[in-house]
């Protein structure tokens, strides 16, 4: 028996597989999606440097969302900040509108990150019943639901290390809260990327020691991302307030006093800020070199981006001595740790854009070469363009 199609269930069927719509619309909620993580970053930053992180000694996901009101529930969540050590070691005597003042940063950096977490989850429900999430990217996206929910637990145990003991959060858990978050940021712009401008092809990306420069940047980027976490834990940014000498000298006094000698290089304050230096000039130099290189690049995507590492290593090399030079004051701190993500971000659109040919100019013809083209597939984004093999053997 034959069946039948009629023309509604033709029209109907190629309806259900996502096209280039779908992928920029995908691509557009996501790059948002990564401006609320950037701010979130930023939040946490200066919930750390005003000490306000252990004000709420309680997790509670759902009735959290509502802060104290009435005098009885301020005095109650004071008392219970008083039993932990920070209070009786370190803020002993504070006033309520103290506490006050750093229970509200904590408070307003949890619900950031509630906000965040429904900013990807409905738009995510929204996109995957009506099938419009590009096949590569839902296996992403799954990834970063799973990361969020790891990094939701992941900040309440780190607040819960600074409970007990403790006067402050421990610094190898604050470094991985913020490298995770700076994960779920990575993956998420580089996706956005993918979906936005096309997918980097194999064929299209830089041969030889050139295609490994910009990956091994960005890890060099995470790395000194990490040792500033230990640096902010640690708060080794207030023991030598010189540059580039520490204490008048190259090296500080003390370097190795810790045995073994692994705690150095996370426990020992004037170690911890001696490697982030190190590993801050060694990124900035780094920065600079690959500039000057891939500046002139044949890929003009790749070229323009390259501009933009150049102008965040400069900005983050700038705050971060005069935020040693001043004393680590809030705002100046935060304002590194924005350029660290600032830097972060230009070094992976540099990498994507490496693998991803430049789009014709308008009005181009005849001298430019096929590679240069993108065809747009529905689906799928835009790929390097591949002529007919009829149109190649006419020339």
């Amino acid at each position: 028996m034959t069946t039948m199609t009629t023309p509604a269930a033709r029209s109907a069927a190629p309806a259900s597989r996502p096209t280039d719509g779908d992928a920029r619309a995908v691509g557009r909620w996501l790059a948002a999606w990564a401006v609320l993580v950037v701010v979130i970053i930023l939040v946490g930053g200066a919930t750390r440097l005003t000490e306000s992180g252990l004000s709420i000694t309680e997790w509670k996901p759902v009735s959290g969302v509502v802060p104290p009101v009435t005098d009885a529930q301020w005095a109650a969540a004071f008392e219970k900040y008083q039993r932990i050590p920070q209070y009786q070691r370190l803020n002993a005597g504070m006033s309520l509108d103290a506490f006050k003042a750093i229970y509200l940063w904590e408070f307003w950096h949890r619900i950031v990150a509630r906000l965040a977490g429904l900013a990807f989850v409905l738009p995510l429900a929204w996109f995957a019943l009506r099938r419009r999430i590009p096949a590569f990217a839902r296996r992403r996206v799954a990834l970063l639901l799973a990361l969020l929910l790891a990094q939701a637990a992941m900040g309440w145990w780190m607040v819960s290390s600074g409970l007990s003991v403790r006067t402050e959060v421990s610094q190898y858990r604050l470094a991985a809260h913020l490298t995770l978050a700076l994960v779920i940021l990575a993956l998420t712009v580089w996706t956005a990327a993918d979906l936005l401008v096309g997918r980097r092809s194999p064929g299209a990306v830089s041969g030889g020691w050139r295609s490994r420069a910009l990956p091994a940047l960005l890890g060099l980027v995470f790395v000194t991302c990490g040792s500033g976490a230990l640096v902010a834990g640690l708060r080794a940014g207030k023991v030598f307030n010189t540059f580039p000498l520490m204490g008048g000298r190259v090296v500080p006094s003390g370097y190795g006093q810790l045995a073994p000698w692994w705690r150095n290089l996370f426990e020992n304050h004037a170690a911890v800020q001696f490697d982030h230096r190190v590993l801050a000039v060694t990124t900035f130099l780094a920065a600079v070199v690959l500039w000057a290189v891939l500046r002139r690049s044949a890929n003009r995507r790749l070229a323009r981006r390259m501009h933009l590492v150049l102008g965040a290593a400069l900005l983050q090399l700038a705050l971060g001595i005069a935020t040693l030079l001043l004393g680590v004051p809030i705002a100046l701190g935060v304002a590194h740790q924005g350029g660290a993500v600032l830097l972060l971000i230009a070094v992976l659109l540099a990498w994507h854009a490496d693998g991803v040919p430049s789009p014709l100019p308008a009005g181009a013809r005849g001298g430019a070469p096929d590679r240069d083209r993108v065809d747009v597939v529905p689906g799928v984004g835009r790929l390097p363009h591949r002529p007919p093999a009829a149109a190649l053997t006419s020339r």
